[in-house]
């Protein structure tokens, strides 16, 4: 029995350094993110703003005014998107469409994997960081090694506060994002509905 308990001690504490470097990698991933975040909020409030409101005011008749303000060269995720269902809606027919929709949705679940990977694994290796410490602090207090008791509780309350930091920002992060492409694919299905009739009619 001690054996066994040895080996698990011994696998616990050798998890701890690839604990620690995963936390700092993910904690440099979410200080990247926020720039990333503060870049994608900037250029979705230019251009998605612009874009829902000319979508709000389609209509079978203003289509082709529709498809001649898109720029060239999008500068979001939605107005690429709504240029090609525009596009399709034109020659390729219903099922094409349908497949951008769905191809916008897997571009989208793209976007936010960052943070939902963020949101999960900081609490596990926060949670990690504080619990594999904890083993050799009390052996410190039990030996009355206070010095040592003390350094593996730093690490183990240091861990959790770095995990949780990562944790925050990707849920944040997460929630708005989730929000923008919801908005951004109903816009886009209903961009469908209008362009449709555009495509039977021919």
């Amino acid at each position: 029995m001690n054996l066994i308990s040895n080996i698990l001690y011994w696998i616990s504490t050798g998890l701890l350094v690839p604990v620690i470097v995963l936390l700092i990698f993910f904690f440099i991933r979410a200080i990247i993110l926020i720039g990333a975040f503060f870049g994608q909020y900037i250029q979705n409030k230019k251009s998605s703003t612009a874009l829902y409101g000319s979508i709000r005011k389609l209509t079978p008749d203003t289509i082709g005014e529709f498809e001649a303000s898109l720029p060239e060269k999008p500068q979001s995720l939605a107005e690429a998107y709504a240029r090609k269902i525009v596009d399709a809606s034109h020659s390729e027919g219903r099922a094409r469409v349908d497949f951008l929709l769905s191809e916008y949705e897997m571009a989208a679940e793209k976007n936010i994997a960052t943070s939902k990977v963020l949101t999960k694994m900081g609490p596990i290796l926060g949670l990690m960081g504080t619990l594999i410490p904890m083993g050799p602090a009390l052996v410190g207090l039990a030996t009355g090694d206070i010095a040592s008791m003390a350094y593996n509780m730093q690490v183990a309350f240091a861990t959790t506060v770095v995990g949780l930091v990562v944790s925050a920002i990707g849920f944040l992060t997460q929630q708005v994002k989730e929000r923008w492409a919801v908005k951004d694919i109903t816009m886009l299905e209903y961009l469908a509905e209008i362009v449709e009739p555009s495509n039977e009619s021919k």
